[in-house]
């Protein structure tokens, strides 16, 4: 299956902007952002508590933490799966240079083998990573 990793550099840099354009739609509806940045509550010690005190609430923050990030990518999950799968098999097709009305023409493991390709790919990650860099630099300005 073509997909980015593969496709014909005259392709890559049109079917990328698609991307970047389904993507920004799909992060705003599926609101991933917001909760990536979601935090629990976590324990402060007391003023003047000993250096054991001050451990166990690192270690139970740290718990706090650990479980909040289980939380966030159940939620993630939930989002593009659940609540968007439409949108999330959009971009995915569209990695694959198949028309998005046209993602359930292929079946599942042909998605698969082309994402683990994708994703294994130094280059394309490279460039996509160059690329989230950029729009963070540039809502940062803002």
């Amino acid at each position: 299956m073509k997909n980015l990793a593969n496709c014909k550099p005259s392709e890559f840099l049109k079917q990328t902007n698609r991307i970047r354009k389904a993507v920004a739609k799909w992060l705003t509806m599926t609101d991933i952002m917001n909760i990536r940045r979601r935090l629990p509550e976590f324990e402060v010690s007391a003023p003047g508590a000993s250096a054991e005190d001050r451990a166990a609430v690192i270690r139970k923050n740290a718990e706090l933490k650990r479980k909040q990030m289980a939380d966030n990518t159940m939620a993630i999950l939930d989002a593009v799966m659940e609540d968007h799968p439409d949108e999330t098999l959009e971009i995915l097709a569209l990695c694959c240079f198949i028309e998005p009305e046209h993602v359930d023409d292929h079946p599942v493991s042909e998605y698969l083998t082309a994402f683990a390709e994708l994703i294994s790919d130094e280059a394309v990650m490279s460039f996509f990573t160059s690329l989230a860099k950029l729009g963070l630099m540039n809502t940062s300005q803002q």
